[in-house]
């Protein structure tokens, strides 16, 4: 399995009244670290065939995070099969390496211009494992 990682640091716009990061927040990064994982290993001819889609999300909120904050973000697939694919997010607090969310998603793999579900084909499979 191939894990993708990078740190982001928390910024005022990712705050909420409750003066730490908003759930919506974590969701959104989510789908960035699928999306940056996918650019990273994807062909551009992968890219120019297919796209994703979110068929579920399942989050767990272990921790908090504040404003300047660095977030590890660590992805990577567990699953993929026929038209979908799962994917689990992990949020870590740096330096201490404290787990915030843990995040797994399904997501189907569809044709670009069809926006139909696509098998998922050997080398698709092969470039997340």
């Amino acid at each position: 399995m191939k894990i993708y990682e990078y740190v982001i640091t928390v910024g005022r716009e990712d705050i909420d009244e409750l003066e730490h990061v908003n759930n919506v927040r974590y969701v959104q990064w989510v789908q960035d670290a699928a999306e940056a994982h996918w650019n990273a290993l994807a062909t551009d001819e992968m890219k120019a065939r297919y796209i994703w889609m979110v068929l579920s999300h399942q989050i767990s909120y272990k921790g908090q995070a504040f404003e300047q904050d660095r977030i590890r973000i660590k992805t990577y697939v567990t699953h993929s099969e026929g038209v979908t694919s799962r994917r689990v997010v992990e949020m870590y607090q740096e330096p201490s390496n404290r787990l915030l969310v843990k995040a797994q998603t399904d997501w189907c793999l569809l044709g670009k211009e069809s926006k139909r579900p696509a098998r998922l084909t050997e080398a698709l499979i092969e470039l997340f494992q």
